[in-house]
């Protein structure tokens, strides 16, 4: 049996936002499979989206999801 995401009450509106758990880097290499360093890279020169928290690294899914499409190469 799947777990629920757990929900919370925004401030604006009321609005229930889902909470994901965050990926590290080396969550985002192995779904893309690719390397640590070249998933820095892609940060770094491609805007791939991150939060930083206390020095950590991380990557909400949805927002990977959304960025993957932006670059996927059509064809």
């Amino acid at each position: 049996m799947r777990k629920k995401a757990k929900t919370t009450d925004m401030a604006e509106g009321n609005q229930p936002m889902v909470m994901q758990k965050l990926l590290t880097v080396a969550d985002v290499a192995t779904i893309l499979g690719l390397s640590r360093v070249k998933v820095y890279d892609l940060i770094k020169t491609d805007g791939l989206p991150t939060l930083k928290i206390k020095g950590a690294r991380r990557i909400q899914p949805g927002k990977l999801k959304t960025w993957i499409e932006q670059h996927s190469e059509e064809g």
